[in-house]
C-alpha cells in the first residue's frame, strides 16, 4: 500500500487540473475521467481500423491507378493529413473539453458570426460522427457476407435485406456495449489496439511468405504500375484514389471527444491525434506495398471477384481458403471494435452538443445515466439515427456508399472551421502544452486548402459516364442535411438563430447530473451569466 500511495496522490492531483481546466473552459466535470494517457492513444489507434480500412477502400485506389495508387497514393497523402491533425492537435491542447471543434469555433471567431459557425461545425461534426459509425459497420456486415463466400468457396450470394439484418446486428450489439462505464470501455482500449497492432503485422509478414508464385509481382508492377479503369484521366484517377487513405485514416476528432474522460488531456489528446496517425501512415504503407507485390496482375478478375470484396479474394488466392478466412475474421473484429469506438465518441460529442441545447431533445440526451454514470441516452439516440442512414441501402448501393464520402466530407467542414477561424479573425488563442510555433500558420493553410480541394473531389462520381442511378449522392445528402441544420437556424420564431448563443457554462448553474436534470436552468441563465469569450489557456490552470 505505501508504494501505491504516491501514484493514487498523483492521479488525483493530474485530475483535480484537469477538473480546473474544465470549469476554465465552463463546464463542470460530470464524467469520470478514466481513460490514460495511452488508452487515449489506443481509442484513436483501433478507430482509424488501419487493416479493415485498407480492406473496405481498394475499390478506390484499384480501379483509379491500381498499385501507384495504393502505393504512392498513400505517401502523398500521410504528410498532408499529418497537417491536419498537427493543427487540430494545437487546438485541443488549449481548449480540452468534448464539444470540441464547435467549442473552438465559437472561442475563436467574431462575435457577428461565431453563433451560426458554431452551430453548423456542431451538426457537421455530429453528422460527421454518425455516418462514420453508419460506413463502418456496413463496410463490416459487407466484410462479414464476405467471410461467408470464403466459407463456401465463393458460391454465397447476399440480398440487401441480409446485409441490413446484419448490419443492425452489429449497431444494437455495439450501442449495448458502449452503454457500459467508462472504466469497462476503458480497459477494453489496450486489447482493441493490439488486435488491430498484430493484425496489420501479420498480414505484412504472412502474405509475402505465403504467396504463391504466380501471385507475386515484380518490383516495377508493384511500384510502377498504373491502371485506370474508370475512364477519367489519368490525373484526375490517381486524385480520386486519395479517398482511399483519406477515408482509412479518417476520424481524427475522435480522442478530442473523449477529453471529458482522459487524464491530462490537454497533452494526451494531442499526442493521441499524432501519434495514431503517424503509427497509421507507417503501417499503412508497409500493407498496401505488400498488398501490392501479393495480388497479383489481374485487378480486373480482383475487382469482379465472387467473394464481392478485393482484399478477400487477395487473401484467399495467397493463404488459401482455412488462413484466409481466419484473417477475415479478425479483420472483421477490429472493424466492430473501431465501429463501437466511433459509437463511442460520437454518443460524447452528441452529449455535449446536447449539453449547450443545440439539438433536439437536448433535455433528454443532457443525461448521465446514474448507475453507468455515462450519457446513455445519447449513444442510444446515435444507435437509431445510425440505424435509419442504413435505411438508404434500400434506395441504391450508390446512396449509401455517399454515406462513405459524407464521413469524411461532413469531417472536413467541420475541421476546416475552426483552424480557419483562429487566423481569420481577431481572438486571444493561447496555445496549450502541444504548440507548434511558427509553423502553426502555414501547416493549417496546407491543411484547410487540402481539405477544400478534396470534398470538392467527394463529389465526382466513379466514372465520368454515369447515370442519375449511378451518380454520386454525396452532395444531395450531405448538402440536404445542412440546409436543413441551416433552415433550422433560422427558423422563425423557433429557430436557433433566437435563442442558441454557443457554449453554456454549467460551473454555477444546473447541470444534468446523477439526479438525471436536463439542464434547463443553466439554458435560460446562459444570457446573464456569460459573457462572449471564455476561450482560456491550459497553461493559465
Amino acid at each position: 500500500m505505501a508504494t501505491r500511495a504516491p501514484a493514487t496522490s498523483k492521479l488525483h492531483l493530474q485530475h483535480s487540473e484537469d477538473e480546473a481546466t474544465l470549469a476554465k473552459l465552463g463546464y463542470k466535470q460530470e464524467l469520470c475521467r478514466e481513460f490514460t494517457p495511452l488508452e487515449v492513444f489506443a481509442l484513436a489507434f483501433s478507430y482509424t481500423g488501419l487493416l479493415p480500412g485498407v480492406a473496405s477502400t481498394l475499390f478506390y485506389s484499384i480501379p483509379n491507378g491500381g498499385p501507384v495508387a495504393m502505393v504512392w497514393g498513400w505517401a502523398i497523402a500521410c504528410p498532408f493529413i499529418m497537417c491536419i491533425c498537427l493543427a487540430l492537435s494545437e487546438l485541443a491542447s488549449a481548449a480540452p473539453t468534448s464539444g470540441g471543434l464547435y467549442y473552438w469555433t465559437y472561442s475563436l471567431a467574431s462575435p457577428r458570426c461565431r453563433n451560426f459557425l458554431s452551430w453548423i461545425v456542431g451538426y457537421a461534426n455530429t453528422i460527421e460522427n454518425i455516418t462514420g459509425v453508419a460506413s463502418i459497420n456496413w463496410a463490416c456486415a459487407i466484410q462479414i457476407t464476405a467471410a461467408i463466400g470464403i466459407a463456401s468457396n465463393e458460391s454465397y450470394v447476399t440480398t440487401n435485406e441480409q446485409l441490413y439484418g446484419i448490419y443492425a446486428a452489429l449497431v444494437l450489439s455495439q450501442a449495448v456495449l458502449v452503454s457500459l462505464g467508462t472504466k469497462v470501455l476503458a480497459r477494453l482500449q489496450k486489447p482493441y489496439m493490439l488486435v488491430n497492432l498484430c493484425l496489420c503485422l501479420l498480414v505484412i509478414i504472412a502474405l509475402p511468405i505465403a504467396t504463391p508464385h504466380e501471385y507475386r509481382n515484380t518490383a516495377i508492377f508493384a511500384l510502377g504500375n498504373f491502371t485506370n479503369l474508370d475512364g477519367w484521366p489519368s490525373g484526375f484517377a490517381f486524385t480520386l484514389s486519395l479517398m482511399a487513405p483519406l477515408y482509412t485514416t479518417g476520424g481524427y476528432d475522435a480522442s478530442v471527444h473523449m477529453s471529458e474522460e482522459a487524464s491530462n488531456a490537454a497533452v494526451a489528446i494531442p499526442w493521441a491525434i499524432t501519434g495514431s496517425i503517424a503509427m497509421a501512415a507507417v503501417l499503412g504503407f508497409g500493407i498496401n506495398i505488400t498488398i501490392a507485390f501479393c495480388m497479383g496482375t489481374d485487378l480486373v478478375g480482383i475487382l469482379s471477384s465472387p467473394i464481392g470484396q478485393p482484399m478477400a479474394q487477395i487473401l484467399y488466392n495467397s493463404l488459401g481458403q482455412r488462413m484466409a478466412l481466419g484473417i477475415w475474421c479478425l479483420i472483421i473484429s477490429a472493424m466492430y471494435m473501431g465501429a463501437s469506438n466511433g459509437l463511442l465518441v460520437g454518443s460524447r460529442q452528441t452529449f455535449a452538443f446536447a449539453r449547450d441545447g443545440a439539438i433536439p431533445f437536448s433535455r433528454y440526451l443532457y443525461r448521465i445515466n446514474g448507475y453507468t454514470k455515462t450519457p446513455v441516452n445519447t449513444v442510444w439516440f446515435d444507435a437509431a439515427c445510425t440505424l435509419a442512414i442504413g435505411l438508404l441501402a434500400f434506395v441504391s448501393t450508390q446512396a449509401i456508399n455517399a454515406v462513405f464520402t459524407i464521413a469524411i466530407s461532413a469531417s472536413y467542414v467541420s475541421f476546416i472551421t475552426p483552424i480557419a477561424t483562429r487566423f481569420a479573425f481577431k481572438n486571444n488563442f493561447k496555445p496549450g502544452p502541444f504548440h507548434l510555433g511558427k509553423l502553426s500558420f502555414p501547416i493549417a493553410a496546407i491543411a484547410v486548402s487540402g481539405m477544400v480541394f478534396m470534398i470538392i473531389v467527394f463529389f465526382f462520381p466513379s466514372t465520368p459516364k454515369t447515370t442519375a442511378q449511378e451518380m454520386n449522392y454525396t452532395v444531395v445528402v450531405l448538402g440536404g442535411y445542412m440546409f436543413l441544420a441551416v433552415s433550422w437556424y433560422y427558423f422563425p420564431v423557433y429557430g436557433g438563430v433566437h435563442w442558441f448563443e454557443g457554449p453554456i457554462s454549467n460551473v454555477t448553474s444546473g447541470i444534468a447530473g446523477e439526479n438525471g436534470d436536463g439542464g434547463e436552468d443553466s439554458m435560460k441563465e446562459k444570457k446573464e451569466q456569460r459573457e462572449a469569450e471564455f476561450y482560456v489557456s491550459v497553461a493559465d490552470v
